[in-house]
């Protein structure tokens, strides 16, 4: 069990100081105090929102991760971008991301670990570190943390906003302004808890699209995602009306005839976690997106 000892530089939460030390989430910190692994001054502190006094010794016993009990299976995976610290993918349509029950196999975690050695652990589990997830029926790029160090980079960088992320979407309905800022609040719904919904006392949500075309009773979208809540672009979309065609949830019955969802994660942007360099990829849509949208035109 690896230990890290350090003297406490400031005041602060207890999760906050252990995340930093430990270069982890606070959430991971937060399980590692309630669990009593962290000791202020011989004490274990079991509070997250203890604040320790300037000066007090700090020791961490970080629990070993674990092996994972998803198997491994050789499934096509296209590698964009791979090296010792993260790796970029992209996910097919239709692709389960994590495994779940009734989803045990053919996901993309299952995928990962059979291309790949070195994986995050954060979490306690050696698993792949899948930093952003997408939902089983939108395409396009993921990134993949391949240890803890950068998993938690690559997540710091979600939060602040400084990773980009680009989506192609087909929308139901043309639309009259050339691009549009949605700034409303995201939760579960409370009819249907299956379901995310727009609701003032939910997380900030904020999404920017831009008209690249008008198609014949829909139009083509770039949408920039500043926040990440679940089904973001789905539920944000609706809320003008306009929701992503093929959508099974929150789509239109009446809405235009498309193979599928018609959502994909087109352009991502990010520093490396340890380079800082600035890596962009872009992943073009298969060949079904597209001869929808080609459709479409008329």
């Amino acid at each position: 069990m690896p230990r890290i000892e350090t003297a406490v530089a400031r005041k602060a939460r207890l999760d906050v100081l252990v995340a930093v030390a430990a270069e982890a989430s606070r959430s991971q910190a937060a399980k590692w105090i309630e669990a009593g692994l962290c000791v202020v001054d011989g004490k274990p502190q079991l509070k997250t929102s203890f604040q320790p006094a300037e000066g007090a010794q700090l020791v961490i016993d970080i629990p070993e991760a674990v092996e994972s009990t998803v198997e491994k299976e050789d499934i096509p995976l296209e590698i964009l971008y791979e090296d010792e610290d993260v790796a970029v993918v992209v996910k097919p349509h239709g692709m389960v991301v994590h495994p779940a029950a009734g989803n045990e196999s053919g996901t993309l975690v299952n995928a990962l670990l059979y291309a790949m050695d070195d994986l995050s652990g954060i979490g306690g589990v050696k698993r792949p570190g899948i930093v952003h997830r997408l939902d089983k029926d939108t395409s396009g790029l993921l990134m993949v943390a391949k240890n803890d160090r950068a998993h938690q980079n690559l997540s710091d960088q979600l939060r602040s906003r400084t990773m980009e992320k680009h989506y192609l979407a087909v929308v139901d309905g043309c639309m009259h302004e050339p691009s549009g800022f949605i700034d409303k609040p995201i939760a579960r719904s409370k009819k249907d808890r299956k379901k995310m919904a727009i609701d003032p006392e939910g997380r900030e949500s904020q999404t920017e699209w831009t008209l690249i075309e008008n198609l014949k009773n829909a139009a083509l979208l770039d949408v920039h995602i500043l926040t990440g809540r679940t089904h973001q672009i789905r539920v944000h979309m609706q809320s003008l009306h306009h929701p992503v065609a093929g959508d099974p949830i929150y789509g239109q019955k009446n809405g235009v005839k498309v193979p599928r969802l018609m959502l994909h994660a087109h352009t991502l942007a990010f520093d490396h976690p340890v380079t800082g360099e600035r890596l962009k990829f872009v992943a073009e849509p298969s060949e079904e997106f597209t001869k929808a949208v080609r459709k479409l035109r008329g």
